[in-house]
């Protein structure tokens, strides 16, 4: 949301964007370490974490998409089954989704539901969430990990788009 009322510029609203998914692997994560609902940790990031910039681990973090976040916290719970046994598809038969790190089954429920349940190009998800496990793990292999897995989930989810 813009402070001074003017309309927000493209680069905001990707931003922002940005951010809701960047939340909704936060608070998936949250979901699974904490037994909360989806509706009380969708409510505590809303009241807490949104509505003005901050700083986060030296990085400038702008407000989030309120509603993209909500549509990916609850798709994720809503479809996760089918998500989770996309993902399983996509590892290697040693490694099924309860093997892997929290963290990154918090990205591949998040990703999962954007690649089902909206018509974003599988191209921006994947960026986006690559991008994301970068954030999460700057000095590992996760982020080529997570393209390989979200490649194989979005020509699953939507083969029309390869």
């Amino acid at each position: 949301m813009s402070t001074t009322g003017a309309p927000l510029s493209g680069n905001q609203k990707r931003k922002m964007k940005s951010a809701a998914r960047l939340y909704a692997v936060q608070a998936l994560f949250q979901m699974e370490q904490t037994g909360q609902t989806a509706e009380g940790v969708v409510r505590e990031f809303l009241d807490h974490r949104f509505g003005t910039a901050f700083e986060e681990d030296g990085a400038e973090m702008i407000e989030g998409d309120a509603e993209l976040f909500r549509k990916l916290v609850a798709d994720a719970v809503n479809y996760q089954a089918r998500i989770d046994q996309m993902t399983d598809r996509a590892l290697v038969a040693k490694w099924p989704i309860a093997r892997i790190d929290p963290t990154l089954r918090g990205l591949f429920r998040a990703a999962g539901a954007e690649l089902i349940q909206s018509n974003t190009p599988p191209k921006v998800v994947i960026s986006e969430f690559v991008d994301i496990a970068r954030a999460f793990f700057p000095e590992g292999r996760e982020p080529k990990f997570v393209n390989a897995v979200l490649d194989h989930i979005a020509r699953e989810a939507r083969p029309e788009a390869f």
